[in-house]
């Protein structure tokens, strides 16, 4: 039924490896320096946990894929090899489009700046293609967010929920030709969530393509028309929703 409709995204035998010391790292420093130093050490032969195992998947424009799978079985590790922030040895990631993605929401904040400050340099990552229009970008999510005074005080000083407020009020100022929204909804406070929650599905009406995660089966159900269960790091099912779910909650009671 896809067949007319453009080709968005085309993942072709996708596999994604990780080192077993990475894995294993006690610390998130740790986590970063080994991944820099992975490619150049010997310690990477030893042994390793694949992650992603020859994922193939179409995505057209329209779709809005809720993509489920219980914890650690490789969703987010999907979702940041489509935006481009993992480059797999083996397989293709082919992006007809740009992508905008969205991950942990406070993520890439600077705490010693102000959040109007952090609000332009995430808009200039968020919007390259609008270099002329990011000033009125900027103004209109500070406005959206509500942080009022807290706007010109440093990030520093902000609860999680303020931060988050910041991060998707500029992240859903603009649709993308595939957007990928990673349990966006996380640390929203309940006002904001349900303000937020009418701000995303416009974004979600209006971008070309959506890959949305969420542990909440409601959420998925009102955003999505297609569902792809993960597990294990392989696709198992493409499909109707609900069939998803009846998969999804076998997994789960069989672990």
């Amino acid at each position: 039924m896809h067949n007319s409709k453009k080709i968005l995204l085309e993942i072709q035998d996708l596999s994604l490896a990780f080192p077993l010391r990475l894995i294993t790292s006690s610390s998130l420093r740790d986590v970063f320096v080994n991944t820099m130093m992975g490619p150049l050490s010997k310690k990477y032969e030893r042994g390793s946990f694949l992650a992603l195992n020859n994922i193939n998947l179409t995505v057209y424009e329209g779709d809005r894929i809720g993509l489920v799978g219980v914890n650690g079985a490789g969703k987010s590790t999907l979702c940041r090899c489509i935006s481009g922030f993992y480059q797999p040895k083996i397989g293709k990631v082919l992006r007809n489009g740009g992508v905008r993605a969205l991950f942990e929401s406070t993520l890439g904040l600077y705490p010693e700046l102000s959040g109007r400050e952090n609000a332009k340099i995430l808009a200039e990552i968020y919007y390259p293609q609008f270099r002329n229009k990011l000033e009125e970008i900027v103004e209109e999510s500070l406005e959206f967010s509500e942080l009022k005074s807290f706007i010109d005080a440093p990030i520093k000083t902000y609860s999680k929920g303020m931060m988050v407020r910041l991060t998707l009020s500029l992240l859903s100022a603009k649709p993308a030709d595939i957007l990928i929204l990673d349990e966006v909804f996380d640390g929203a406070d309940e006002f904001f969530r349900e303000k937020l929650s009418v701000r995303i599905k416009n974004l979600i009406e209006q971008s070309g393509a959506v890959i949305f995660v969420s542990h909440y089966e409601a959420q998925v159900y009102n955003v999505s028309n297609r569902a792809v269960v993960i597990g294990e790091g392989q696709i198992l099912y493409d499909g109707e929703i609900k069939d998803a779910y009846d998969l999804y909650r076998t997994i789960k009671n069989e672990l």
